[in-house]
């Protein structure tokens, strides 16, 4: 962690990460900064998934759809951090160093929030994104697949035997970043890609109770996440959100298409109040 980060900054940092793909990380990143955008406060975007990069193509998408469609929709501004080609590690780790604290400071500037799209593996961005992290929020698929990464579960009871390498990086954050700038790290861990309905209902009671008692432990609180919907995937090539859209009058599947907006706006307000994030507190959502 460079000195830059022990600077005060006039910008929430808000990083979703986890070390696991398809938990949805870059679809909440998304949501979150419309959410935040249709609130009124200015957002900053940071990509870290250097090779994936499904965050700037989202927002790239976005881009091209508003100048298609002759359409006007709330933008984050985005700055891009590229990887050193530095052969030496230390060198690399120090050039990769310098080039993050100074996108974070550059939005900083102009930005209220700046969400960061950690990539979905171990890597020493991920670390420095960690570390500076105001907010940290960690979507999970509803599995004992993905829970492997916060905490080690017993197979015959499914109780929790101990923390795992995931909540263990968390605590290393935590060190670092009061010893730097003496402000703690609000870590939300996020339900994400649920099943609608009562699919699966034993698991997710199992995966619940075992959630529950690891965020005494680590110190973690809870949010719901977004459930599993095909629209997700199918509003990325246009750069939309759930908030962004209105379900078609005319579409065949219009009752099925209002039940998932309304649902799907009702899932990003819920995490939003949970997030708690400074200057939002009390405030009717605008979405």
């Amino acid at each position: 962690m460079t000195d830059a980060y022990a600077e005060p900054r006039g910008a929430h940092l808000i990083v979703i990460g986890n070390e696991k793909g398809g938990a949805g990380k870059s679809t909440v990143a998304m949501h979150l900064i419309v959410a935040l955008l249709k609130m009124g406060r200015s957002v900053g975007a940071i990509d870290l998934d250097l090779r994936q990069r499904t965050l700037s193509r989202y927002i790239e998408n976005r881009v091209q759809y508003c100048a298609r469609m002759g359409q006007g929709l709330p933008m984050p501004q985005i700055v891009d951090v590229r990887g050193s080609i530095a052969r030496d590690l230390d060198l690399a780790e120090t050039e990769e160093a310098a080039l993050f604290a100074g996108a974070v400071k550059r939005l900083s500037e102009t930005c209220h929030f700046i969400v960061v799209d950690a990539p979905g593996a171990d890597s020493f961005l991920s670390r420095e994104a960690h570390a500076v992290a105001d907010t940290l929020i960690t979507p999970l698929n509803d599995s004992f697949v993905d829970f492997d990464l916060l905490g080690d579960i017993d197979p015959a009871t499914h109780d929790v035997v101990r923390p795992s390498f995931y909540a263990s990086l968390i605590w290393e954050s935590r060190k670092r970043k009061a010893q730097a700038a003496r402000t703690p790290i609000d870590w939300v861990v996020m339900r994400n890609r649920m099943a609608p309905g009562r699919i699966e209902a034993k698991n997710k009671v199992r995966v619940g109770d075992a959630l529950k008692s690891l965020s005494g432990r680590v110190g973690f609180r809870l949010a719901p996440g977004l459930s599993e919907r095909v629209v997700f995937r199918e509003l990325f090539p246009q750069g939309l959100t759930m908030l962004d859209v209105v379900a078609p009058k005319d579409s065949a599947r219009t009752e099925d298409l209002k039940m998932a907006h309304v649902a799907a706006r009702q899932e990003v307000r819920d995490l939003l109040i949970v997030l708690k994030l400074p200057g939002l507190e009390g405030l009717p959502l605008q979405f």
